[in-house]
């Protein structure tokens, strides 16, 4: 009898430490759950954004918010507004902007650069424009994003980064959107066009409830 009350004993000890297991897994349980339902519902799409915005850039838009703390969604439109989800026929205007971004080359590299004046198309040889060392000399906004030793405005990965670059340099990072998208390109016109872009490719409740929690 001892004997079977010993063997009653032992688990009870363990059912003791239940409680705990009881609180804990729930706990997990919604951090997982939070971190899956936050992995869906951070991309916030509208069903307007649903029908524009291409999904194989969506991850590339996140992964440069996650990196500079623009807002994905500002990317989104900035691509938008400026190349059509590069749909254009060519990614050079007439300016001179380059890419699927449009970065004018001086931007991208850098205005210290020897050959940069006026708008900024400058002369800077092919080799430097893509060169990491030179843009980091000449103080540009070009990102080796994909880490293939070359930032490319004709990559959409360096691209996109490298707009998200620019964008928090100039105060999106801090939430100064309007005077980012401004320094971007400088007309009342196109701030309106990429904050009404902004706001159609996300649900507002979503986003509000989501910054509520």
């Amino acid at each position: 009898m001892t004997k079977k009350v010993t063997k009653k004993k032992r688990p009870s000890k363990k059912k003791r430490s239940s409680p705990f297991t009881i609180v804990l897994i729930p706990i997990i349980v919604l951090v997982i759950y939070y971190a899956v339902y936050n992995g869906e519902v951070s991309y916030n799409l509208s069903s307007i954004g649903k029908e524009e915005v291409p999904s194989e850039y969506i991850p590339i838009y996140k992964a440069a918010q996650e990196e500079y703390g623009v807002p994905w969604y500002l990317l989104a439109a900035h691509h938008r507004v400026e190349t059509k989800f590069s749909t254009m026929k060519t990614l050079v205007s007439p300016a001179g902007a380059e890419g699927h971004m449009q970065f004018m080359p001086c931007t991208f590299v850098g205005w210290s650069h020897p050959t940069c004046s006026g708008l900024g198309k400058g002369n800077i040889p092919s080799d430097q424009k893509t060169d990491p060392a030179v843009i980091e000399k000449y103080g540009g906004y070009g990102v080796d994003a994909n880490g293939d030793g070359i930032a490319d405005p004709f990559q959409i990965e360096d691209a996109v980064f490298s707009a998200a670059n620019y964008l928090a340099r100039n105060g999106a990072a801090d939430g100064k959107i309007e005077q980012a998208v401004f320094a971007y390109n400088h007309s009342d016109q196109y701030v309106e066009d990429v904050l009404y872009y902004a706001d159609r490719f996300v649900e507002k409740e979503e986003e509000e409830s989501g910054k509520a929690m």
